[in-house]
Formats: structure tokens, sequence, C-alpha cells
């Protein structure tokens, strides 16, 4: 009987070891697992996103799911594609430009490779089933932005998607210029949009970058904050939207002039600042707090942290290991409750399927804004981030009775 149960939990314990739908599982050391573990919520996450759109089959396939609290549903459900293209590209695109790692990793590089230059192409052939309008309204000004993120992330896309395909998404980014943005972190989403177009098509408007940098400016508050708008709000969109948008914007202006090199080393520092924020919201289990509005961004709350790991601009404060340990916490987390897929899709939640939580703009594609916290794997599987030696986070170290050293509010204007 002794033997039978512990066949059993043999078998039990194995069967909860794979890696997903596209890695197989093989056994892997304490350095690699963290890797092997991001790489399997990647997988998870994004694969019925890219597969169905390089099969021409998104929409199909794609839940119609809205806010209960939606304010226009039609237009929300028409907008969700273009939506959830630039959030999942957002997050992959380091990752798809990077070389090398096992050769699973590759194998599966070389899948979502191939499924995202299809995905392009058929989101922008107005022959295809899943042909992408960016006219619709204003909502694609963001959506637009998160896409043209991705590629100043991700020369690599730039460089293996057809002439057609090149010359239809210029276009497309162009046709947002229609929309007014908001007096919000969507002057950043305008900003993106035209640094996307100088980087690419060498048509840009520079007065809308300007024009967002020097508001922006305006409405930083300190300690490494900014407002959104004319009101400061305690939510996340400091880590969603603006630090890492302005840091993206500043890493290509630099290159074209010096007359913002000023402002950019306050950026700079308010960078790190923010990033010492954010690890210490960061609870000792990879929970964090629920404040605020888009909460069911889930991970994408600490889209600014993993964008200054990606960069290898931490603060000397932060270790590359205590990151490392803190976001594969919050990624364990907000992925582990059972009702976080409804049929491989993400529900609508911050854990779990919470509709309540939902704010009137969220639609199905929302929640993948999540993908974000994915950027570390553009740093290849030797970077000392993935080999460094994982290590309690500040609350981690604090709640468990650890001595550390305390957090200091910084002047930085």
């Amino acid at each position: 009987m002794k033997n039978k149960i512990l066949l059993f939990l043999v078998i039990f314990l194995t069967g909860h070891t794979a890696l997903g739908q596209g890695l197989k599982e093989k056994p892997v050391s304490a350095k690699e697992t963290d890797r092997a573990f991001w790489l399997k919520e990647m997988d998870q996450m994004l694969r019925p996103v890219l597969r169905s759109l390089a099969h021409d089959s998104l929409r199909l396939t794609m839940p119609q799911m809205t806010s209960i609290h939606v304010d226009n549903k039609e237009q929300r459900i028409k907008v969700q594609y273009v939506e959830v293209l630039g959030r999942v590209l957002s997050g992959i695109a380091p990752w798809l430009s990077l070389d090398g790692g096992s050769a699973e990793e590759i194998k599966l590089r070389d899948q979502y490779r191939a499924w995202t230059v299809q995905a392009l192409k058929n989101a922008l052939d107005s022959n295809a089933r899943d042909f992408m309008r960016f006219d619709l309204g204003g909502q694609q000004l963001v959506d637009a932005s998160f896409i043209a993120l991705g590629f100043m992330r991700s020369p690599w896309l730039w460089d293996h998607i057809d002439k057609q395909t090149k010359k239809n998404l210029v276009a497309s980014i162009k046709i947002t210029r229609q929309f007014r943005p908001a007096y919000s972190n969507w002057l950043l989403f305008s900003a993106m949009n035209e640094v996307f177009l100088a980087k690419y098509s060498d048509d840009w408007d520079v007065m809308r970058v300007d024009y967002a940098l020097q508001q922006l400016e305006q409405w930083y508050v300190g300690d490494g904050m900014y407002m959104d708008g004319p009101h400061y709000a305690f939510d996340y969109y400091n880590s969603y939207v603006i630090h890492p948008f302005l840091a993206g914007i500043m890493d290509f202006i630099q290159l074209k002039t010096k007359n913002y090199d000023g402002m950019f080393a306050k950026i700079k520092l308010r960078n790190a600042r923010y990033a010492l924020i954010q690890e210490r919201m960061i609870n000792a289990d990879g929970s964090f707090p629920p404040t605020g509005r888009s909460v069911i961004y889930r991970a994408a709350a600490f889209h600014h942290l993993a964008d200054m790991a990606f960069k290898k601009r931490l603060p000397v404060e932060l270790s590359e290991g205590q990151v490392k340990a803190a976001l594969s916490a919050v990624l364990r987390k907000s992925t582990e409750n059972p009702n976080t897929y409804e049929k491989a899709w993400l529900t609508l939640g911050m854990y779990g399927n919470q509709p309540g939580l939902c704010d009137p703009y969220n639609n199905q594609c929302s929640p993948y804004l999540c993908a974000v916290i994915f950027l570390p794997l553009g740093l290849p599987d030797g970077d000392s981030f993935w080999t460094s030696e994982a290590s309690d986070w500040s609350a981690r170290r604090i709640w468990s009775g650890q001595d550390w050293h305390k957090d200091q509010s910084k002047a930085i204007q």
C-alpha cells in the first residue's frame, strides 16, 4: 500500500511541472527555473492571441467581453483587436529580437516570430478577416501607441515584415493623428506615435513630442511621481504609461538633439526613484495594493520596474536578484488563481474573474497589458538578471523580521 501511495505522489507531482504548450518538460537548474516559469506563463497568456491572429481567426475565436459598467459596448468591442495587438507586442517585442538560448526556447521564439510577422500582415491587410481599422475612435490613438512602443523596443519586427505591411503600418499610425488626445497621459501616446514615425518613416510632428514632454514636466509632483493630467491620482498610471513612455521617447530623442538634455537628466533620476517605490509596493507574497483605476491590468502595475530591469537601469539600491524574485512573485500571484483564464483567454479581474473591478472602458483585451511584465525576457539567459541568485525583496525581508534599510523620499525637481 505504501509503495502505491508513493507511486501516486511521484506521478502527481511530476504531472505538475510541464512548461506549457510550446515548451517540453525538462529538468532545469535553480538559475533556469525563473526563466522557465516566465516563458511558460508568457506562452500560456499570449499563444491564443498571436496564433489566432496569425491564422486570420482572431475575430472568430476571441471572446467579446466588456465591463459590466461599459460605456459603449459596441464601440469597445470594435476597438479591442488593435488593443490586444498593441498590448501583446509591447511586452513580447524584446524577446522576439533576442537570439540564442536553449533549444526549446529558440524553437518557441521561432514559432512566435513566425506568428507575429503573419499576425501583423493579417491585421494590416484590408482583404484579411482580421483586418484592423485605426480610425474608429480615440481609443485607437492609445492602442496604436502600444504597437509603436513594441516596434521601438524591437527593430527586429520592422526588419522582418514585408514592404506592404510596413507601408500599411505607417499609414495606420498616421491616421490616428485625427484624434485629439485627452489632457492626460494620452499626450504620451501621441508622442510615441510620432517617435515611431521619426524612426521608421522620417515624417513626424516634432510639436506633438515637444508638447508631451513639456506638459509632463509641468505635471511632475515630486518623489519620482507625476500627475496624470491636472490632478494627482494614486493609481498605477505612472507605471502603466508615464515612466515607460517617457523613457522610450527619451531614448530616441536624445539621439537626435541635445535640447532636452537637462530634462532627460531629471527624468532618469525620477525613473530610478519610482523603481524603488515600485519594488516596495510588492508585498511579501507577490500581491500588491488594488488601488486606483485599471487594476485588471494585473502585473502591468510593474511595467516600469520590468522596463528598468530590461534596460539595465535599476538603481544601485536594487539588486537584479531581488527584482527578479519580486517580479516572479507578482507574476506567480497574479496568474495562480484558477479563474485567471476562461477557455484559454484572460478573464477580467485582478486575481481571477472579478468583473466588479472593471472600469467602463475595459474589454476582453484590457488585461493583456500585463504582457509588459515579460520585458526582461529580452535579456539573454546568460545575462546577470537571470544568472544572479534570487533574493528577498524589501517587503519579504521586512515582514519576515529581517533588518533592512529604510526608504527615503528624494527631492528630485
